[in-house]
């Protein structure tokens, strides 16, 4: 018969038991799973006296813990000689569980197949990176799931790797599941082999088993869950196969009922002595001493955060022995290194045959072409030459006939609203439908390219582009992977600056932020596609395409400049995984247009709207004639600036109200013109000269950026000299460029 569950300070010495629960605060939890006692963790009472502290046995370690603590954690007794598994927990009890991987392993289709609509995101407690969450509940039985930073080791380089090492850290969750690629699957150990460490159960979703059999490579789940002592669940995400198996295990897991036995890696036999001595040296000062051996491997890796923390926890006499080891033997990172390694091959030559290692597989092949200095990079202009090409001839008929779909609707409702107060017409449709219903007419231009972009990111070509444009980069002080957050500048600048936390180097993060803006988002495509195929009519393109490319060409010299003046330093190594090609998964491509096209159309029906009302209310007030409004008045202060550009105060005023939302540049226009009825592309062709177009575009491209945008750089740079520096040179860039164009324009006759 079954016993009770009892506290563990009714336990007698040298019995053991299994934890049921821990019914205390979050503070005692993470120091007990620090060293090593969680849910399912069996301990033994190693020293009793009375009713004072025990000395707790926890796999290998010991430690001493208060009677008062020892009566928080409920446990089941083992008996000699029957194994016994733990009770269920209390009813109600909630799974926290951890979804981690490295980057393109399928962590992101699991926790949306697991979490559905009830995800919600924010940002990490200080930091701006992304935070998932969700929810599944299976049988009863609710799972809290926590998707984070996908993230190649838990080193302290990244905002990334940080966050995901902290979380685990800190949060203990209850279950830990690392996808691991089985295609790949050798990198992927390498991330276990931290994981392990940690102290929560860890789960390996073997993911990708499809991708690995069609190159010739079986994976034999039971196998490598035999060789790791953990459970092991094979699955392909993408056809929905082995998730309700995971779900199943994490419970089985967290109940006690999965066998967890974890074979860990050691360090190369000739520095165990050195680990040995670090962890005999730090453990006694440690709050968690069940960490000592995490830690003492990060010390021998040379992690400067974690060198720094014990610094500070030690006495000078025993951190000066600890940096006397470490500096004898500065080759410890191999050692460490080697013991995984070794680890890992021995895990992988029990599970993994290859079938098929002759064949060169497509992937191969295709990079035999792409990733070629020589062709690559005619490859790279020519994807992007196509991409805005068919913008150009797919989208620009179709936003013809949205524009005159909003030009029927604007006459009808002035049919419609005759009787009404002629202010009331005006606003309706000059402000609102000649503002925020301009900016809609880019709808089909913005789908076409949101799509195009999509295909290239889920085939996996983004990542040659990048490798491609390494060399490009090394001009301009940065390497291939800053080419990926910039790429999606033209989406937009605020993932783009966000994104630039991939890069390890301060001096290149900062120059990547710096430059940034300086890539054309799809607002400012959109509005260029505009204006150019309304006043340059079949030379859109040329016109366009030469302008684009004059804007990276600037972006270039900008990044020499900067970089090699101010902003002098040791450039890092260029490391990034190239994903393999596959077919495109449409579902995932449309749900990616989907939302951003829907984050277009809030925006329109939101900020550019209100913005829109504002401009022609300021462009009416007081007397209802624009020549004689509010914003005629501030915008001719300026138009002295922009005299010298070919600019008027209309343009101007349209450049300034661009700073909200790059949109808004066509909308104020729209609204200053008059537009409601006939459409701009009727009315710009007669109000603006080639010239002063083309200036109006140059300075568009590189003027300020819009506020979300200055909000990400401010945020991110963290450095107001750099981010004012960052603004000046813009104004600048802009004014200069703008000066250049109009008059050589108008020097040519164009």
């Amino acid at each position: 018969m079954t016993e009770e569950p009892l506290s563990l300070d009714l336990l007698s010495e040298q019995e053991e038991g299994i934890v049921l629960y821990i019914s205390a605060g979050k503070a005692l939890i993470t120091k007990l799973a620090a060293m090593g006692v969680a849910h399912g963790t069996r301990v033994k009472i190693a020293r009793k006296a009375g009713s004072g502290p025990i000395i707790l046995q926890s796999g290998e370690t010991r430690f001493a813990l208060g009677a008062g603590e020892a009566a928080k954690i409920i446990v089941q007794r083992l008996q000699p000689h029957p194994e016994c598994l733990p009770e269920e927990p209390p009813a109600g009890r909630i799974i926290y569980v951890a979804l981690t991987g490295q980057p393109n392993v399928g962590k992101s289709t699991i926790f949306n197949i697991l979490t559905g609509l009830s995800q919600h995101v924010g940002n990490w407690p200080g930091k701006t990176v992304e935070k998932k969450e969700g929810h599944h509940l299976s049988n009863g039985t609710e799972m809290r799931i926590t998707d984070l930073p996908g993230t190649y080791s838990l080193t302290s380089f990244s905002e990334e790797e940080r966050i995901t090492r902290d979380f685990i850290a800190t949060a203990n969750p209850d279950v830990i599941v690392l996808l691991v690629n089985a295609a790949a699957l050798e990198r992927s150990l390498y991330l276990l082999a931290e994981m392990l460490l940690l102290g929560p159960p860890v789960i390996v979703a073997l993911n990708m088993l499809d991708v690995a059999e069609a190159q010739g490579i079986h994976v034999d789940a039971k196998a490598l869950e035999k060789s790791l002592g953990i459970p092991v669940v094979p699955m392909v995400a993408t056809k929905n196969r082995g998730v309700r198996e995971l779900v199943a295990r994490i419970i089985a897991l967290d109940k006690g009922e999965e066998d967890y036995y974890p074979n860990l890696p050691d360090i190369s036999k000739d520095h165990s002595g050195v680990f040995e001595d670090l962890m005999t040296l730090i453990k006694p000062h440690l709050q968690l001493p069940g960490t000592a051996r995490w830690l003492a491997t990060k010390l021998m890796e040379g992690d400067p955060e974690i060198s720094s923390i014990i610094e500070g926890l030690v006495p000078v006499d025993v951190w000066r022995e600890v940096r006397d080891i470490l500096i004898k033997h500065e080759d410890a990172l191999h050692a460490v290194v080697g013991g995984r390694y070794d680890w890992i091959e021995a895990i992988t030559r029990a599970s993994v045959s290859r079938f098929k290692m002759g064949e060169v597989v497509m992937t191969d092949r295709i990079d035999h072409i792409l990733t070629r200095p020589i062709l690559g990079i005619p490859v790279l202009f020519g994807v992007f030459g196509l991409v805005f090409a068919a913008t150009y001839k797919i989208g620009f008929p179709l936003q013809k006939g949205l524009e005159w779909a909003v030009s029927v609707l604007a006459e009808g409702l002035t049919t419609v609203m005759g009787s009404m107060p002629a202010w009331f017409r005006g606003l309706l449709i000059n402000g609102v439908i000649g503002g925020a219903g301009s900016v809609l007419t880019f709808i089909p231009i913005l789908l076409i390219f949101f799509a195009f972009m999509a295909v290239l990111e889920d085939v996996g070509y983004m990542a040659r582009a990048a490798f491609v444009m390494d060399r490009f980069m090394h001009l301009i002080g940065l390497h291939g992977k800053s080419f990926i957050p910039m790429c999606l500048g033209f989406g937009c600048n605020v993932p783009s600056i966000l994104g630039a936390r991939i890069v390890e180097s301060k001096k290149e993060k900062l120059l990547t932020i710096f430059l940034s803006p300086f890539i054309p988002c799809t607002a400012r495509l959109a509005v260029l596609a505009f204006i150019t195929a309304a006043i340059f009519g079949n030379l859109a393109m040329y016109v366009s395409w030469g302008l684009l490319t004059a804007n990276i060409l600037l972006l270039g010299i900008t990044g020499v400049i900067v970089s090699r003046v101010f902003l002098k330093g040791e450039p890092m190594p260029f490391i990034m995984e190239l994903p393999l090609y596959q077919k495109p998964n449409y579902r995932t491509i449309g749900l990616v247009v989907w939302a951003r096209t829907i984050a277009f159309v809030k925006r329109a029906g939101t900020v550019i709207l209100g913005v829109s009302v504002v401009i022609w209310l300021l462009a009416h007030l007081p007397g209802g004639a624009i020549e004689d409004s509010i914003l005629a008045q501030a915008g001719r202060l300026l138009e002295p600036i922009g005299s010298p550009l070919g600019l008027d105060w209309k343009m101007i005023t349209a450049l300034m109200t661009s700073i909200v939302a790059k949109e808004n540049a066509v909308a104020t226009l729209g609204v200053l013109y008059g537009t409601g009825q006939e459409g701009l592309v009727k009315v710009l062709p007669h109000a603006i000269s080639h010239a002063s177009a083309l200036s109006f575009l140059v300075v568009m491209m590189i003027f300020v950026p819009c506020a979300a945008t200055l909000t990400a750089m401010k945020q991110e740079m963290a450095d107001r000299l750099w981010f004012a520096a960052s603004i000046v040179l813009m104004l600048v860039v802009s004014f200069v460029m703008g000066l250049t164009v109009y008059h050589l324009a108008l020097w040519t006759g164009f």
